[in-house]
């Protein structure tokens, strides 16, 4: 998986996707960051993190632009796959044209300040079941899930950095 990063003079800022509906996909419509399985041609887990965000959103990421490798997880609930994630963060030095390409509903350059300030506890639906969960609210989107437990570590060491809350 990857976060990428826009680190330029301007306020720091993330990209998230948006998945797309689609049958029997257990993240199916849930906001994310880009990433994906790895294929047999990917050498290692970051070429197939550059490899889906490039699928995903049309954007090259490249090795030198490697920030670091945050921690291993994986889902909390046992009706999900058994999987692993290895997110690994990029630096950008510019914003980059972020599109919606496969399996993808929306791609969105967020502000690191803005998703600091839309923390969240709520109560959602997911199949059927009612749960409170941490997440981020991003206007109609809420960010929760593996994806808040990934960028909510990041954030707290980015607000730390930059002094923000």
């Amino acid at each position: 998986m990857a976060l990428p990063l826009v680190i330029s003079e301007g306020e720091p800022e993330i990209l998230l996707i948006k998945r797309e509906e689609r049958f029997r996909d257990p993240w199916s419509g849930q906001m994310a960051l880009p990433g994906g399985r790895m294929e047999a041609g990917d050498p290692d887990l970051m070429a197939t993190a550059m490899r889906e965000t490039r699928e995903e959103t049309g954007i090259e990421l490249k090795e030198d632009g490697l920030l670091g490798i945050l921690d291993d997880l994986s889902p909390m609930t046992p009706h999900l796959p058994p999987i692993y994630v290895r997110p690994f963060v990029f630096g950008l030095e510019e914003r980059p044209r972020a599109q919606a390409l496969e399996e993808v509903e929306l791609a969105l350059w967020v502000p690191v300040a803005e998703m600091t300030r839309s923390r969240v506890r709520e109560e959602i639906e997911v199949r059927g079941f009612r749960l409170v969960v941490d997440g981020y609210r991003l206007g109609p989107h809420l960010v929760w899930g593996m994806t808040e437990r990934i960028l909510t570590p990041l954030l707290d060491m980015l607000g730390r950095v930059t002094g923000e809350p």
